[in-house]
């Protein structure tokens, strides 16, 4: 798996990250946020940002889903397009990385797969999920989801229209976060931009520019 470092460059370079030993130091805690980012937008950067500010994660690596089971795919664009809009637009921002484990394991990719191999090649981390109280209603949908919390911790945030408290007796070992809720969706902001609408307010700066460079959601 490759980490893809922050660049300014126009040939993005994905080295891997180096890990310390455990005795060297303790687990680090790194929050694993999965979407397919189609395109990337504020509310998950601003989501991120409240993890490490509020040190409930010390990073959060976002995984770019090639494929995912319980969404259509219709809309979707390259997967590599949709990971360099992320390496853009979280520039500058060393705690938060880019993560294409997924483009190399079987599609349709499984969160509890991708958790697995993430704790085989990082072995000194400590690996915590972050879904959406929207995911969370259908996460009996998701594969042995079960031992997917018995392994590893769930940070739920806030989604408007879709209470935690409706399914959280299912799921006591989730964890409620008090983040804000961020009333943005990469469905809309394709339609916004198909409908050549202003969108500045919702993708970061460069990344608009790509997307209108490369004519992308058009």
């Amino acid at each position: 798996m490759e980490l893809v470092e922050n660049t300014n460059q126009t040939d993005i370079n994905y080295p891997k990250i180096k890990t310390n030993s455990s005795t060297e130091l303790e687990q680090k805690r790194i929050g694993i946020y999965s979407g397919s980012f189609n395109p990337i937008h504020v509310g998950h950067q601003k989501l991120a940002n409240y993890l490490i500010e509020n040190k409930i994660v010390d990073e959060v690596w976002l995984v770019v889903s090639p494929c995912n089971p319980l969404k259509l795919q219709s809309e979707l664009i390259d997967e590599y397009i949709r990971l360099e809009m992320l390496v853009i637009a979280i520039q500058d921002q060393p705690h938060i990385k880019a993560s294409d484990i997924e483009f190399t394991m079987p599609i349709p990719s499984y969160t509890i797969d991708t958790l697995h191999l993430l704790t085989a090649q990082y072995p000194d981390n400590q690996f915590q999920l972050i879904i959406g109280s929207d995911n969370a209603h259908v996460f009996n949908q998701w594969k042995t989801y079960e031992r997917l919390l018995r392994e590893y911790p769930v940070l739920v945030y806030p989604r408007t229209g879709y209470d935690f408290k409706d399914v959280a007796s299912q799921y006591p070992q989730m964890k409620l976060l008090s983040s804000p809720i961020y009333n943005v969706s990469s469905t809309e902001i394709r339609e916004y931009i198909a409908k050549k609408k202003d969108v500045s307010q919702w993708i970061h700066p460069s990344v608009l520019q790509f997307i209108k460079e490369n004519n992308l959601y058009q």
